[in-house]
């Protein structure tokens, strides 16, 4: 008897070249200052050898809080991009925790996160508002 024939799959993607990531602003945007928003929708950062299935970590410019203090822990969406004190964002992905006090500057779009959890360390990251 024959082996039946099976389906052929597709190739896995390739991670992608530069990672950009649809952003929205918000919740707690107003911690920043104006340059800092600017900075965050115009700088390119570069993914971290620090991320893991918890967050995208990023090396780049850090963004200069408006104002001071922390936050109360509070739970967030998958997405969420916080900035912990060094100033350099975070999207949180699958397994993420809660804030941890640090504000959260804005949420990627959903659908842009399995390319963000594929990302290897290095490759160019730009967010824009989404």
């Amino acid at each position: 008897a024959e082996a039946p024939a099976l389906p052929v799959a597709p190739p896995w993607p390739a991670p992608p070249a530069e990672l950009v990531l649809p952003a929205r602003l918000g919740p707690r945007s107003e911690w920043f200052t104006a340059a800092a928003l600017r900075t965050f929708l115009t700088a390119t950062y570069t993914v971290s050898v620090h991320s893991n299935r918890i967050g995208l970590r990023t090396e780049g410019p850090a963004l200069e809080r408006a104002s001071e203090g922390e936050l109360p822990s509070e739970g967030m969406v998958l997405g969420a991009v916080q900035v912990p004190p060094d100033g350099r964002p975070v999207v949180f992905l699958h397994d993420h925790p809660t804030t941890g006090g640090y504000p959260v500057i804005a949420v990627v779009a959903e659908e842009a996160l399995a390319a963000a959890a594929q990302a290897v360390p290095g490759t160019p990251v730009r967010f824009t508002r989404g």
